[in-house]
């Protein structure tokens, strides 16, 4: 059956084509380096499974010291082989709000692809369901958008370089935030902010202690800069222990809400670099934080909602 190794491949794939393309058409003196570190990410997808915990650990260095060297970087405008803004612009003119038609195919066949994988056994793990699909809608939308701009076939490659290049070592930052959260996990954080919050007196109210975890889960995603690694730590520490063992929660519910909670948190960190920082970089907004200010209300009226959501919806009585 088909499951998250086919998901590896395809990112493993696309960042080998960003190092090819790099080291292919870049003659400026970051070239080397950056084709160097997309080239070491793509190992890190492709061969991770095969070469054993300690290759993929001085994988992992490596990746750092290049991505931290300084010698990586975007290509110079003039030279990055993109459209001008002129082409651009009067193509987003003819096209109008048509060009979102293939972002918004992804999350379509991504749900789609989830239930029927679901309810087809065979054909992709359960437990992988939702991934497969994500990339499958990718996949499908890039071949959408050749097919309708007709396209070389390099160009996916070239934009996503140009994305790649600007945004730099904080693409890896959810994946590097998952693995953070399972090694806190590991080594018994969750234990550890269990203990603290047990000097919180909720009073035995159960919208206390749900307004304490989803809080929590926003707070630790704040100091983490990802719910993802935020997660791990406070589902053991109280989610698991409290939410579900004690008051029969739904773990479904009990994770699902958390963790959005926890996404609550991620729209007012500048931890989460990836989301926060660098859109305010491409956009040369003035405002190094003017993302967060702009997210920060709705981020507390969502994390005020997902307390009640988890209140109501997750215990039955």
């Amino acid at each position: 059956m088909i499951g998250l190794e086919l998901v590896y491949a395809l990112a493993g794939a696309m960042f080998l084509g960003f190092a090819l393309v790099t080291a292919w058409h870049r003659r400026d003196r970051k070239g080397r380096a950056t084709a160097l570190l997309w080239g070491l990410i793509a190992l890190s997808f492709l061969l991770g499974d095969y070469i054993g915990d300690m290759a993929n650990g001085l994988l992992a260095i490596v990746i750092v010291v290049v991505a931290a060297s300084g010698r990586t970087g975007a290509a110079p405008p003039e030279s990055d082989g993109t459209a001008s803004a002129t082409a651009l612009e009067a193509s987003a003119r003819r096209y109008g709000n048509r060009l979102f038609l293939p972002a918004l195919a992804i999350p379509a066949i991504a749900l789609g692809g989830t239930v029927l994988f679901k309810s087809v056994p065979g054909i992709v793990k359960a437990s992988d369901a939702t991934l497969v699909s994500l990339a499958l809608g990718a996949v499908v939308s890039t071949v959408i958008c050749m097919v309708w701009f007709r396209t070389k076939a390099q160009a996916p490659l070239r934009e996503g370089v140009r994305l790649a290049d600007g945004l730099g070592w904080a693409i890896l930052m959810p994946q590097l935030l998952a693995s953070l959260g399972i090694i806190y996990a590991a080594a018994g954080m969750g234990s550890a902010v269990g203990h603290l919050l047990d000097y919180v007196d909720t009073g035995g109210s159960l919208l206390a202690q749900v307004a304490l975890y989803c809080t929590g889960m926003a707070l630790l995603t704040v100091l983490m800069g990802n719910a993802l690694a935020a997660f791990p730590v406070m589902f053991a520490a109280m989610g698991a222990p409290l939410l579900v063992n004690v008051q029969h929660g739904d773990p479904a519910a009990v994770a699902a809400i958390g963790m959005l909670a926890g996404f609550c948190g991620t729209l007012l960190t500048p931890m989460a670099a990836n989301f926060n920082l660098v859109p305010a970089a491409l956009l040369n907004l003035r405002d190094t934080y003017g993302v967060i200010r702009a997210q920060a209300p709705t981020a507390l009226a969502m994390l005020v909602a997902n307390i009640f959501l988890l209140y109501f919806l997750g215990f039955s009585r």
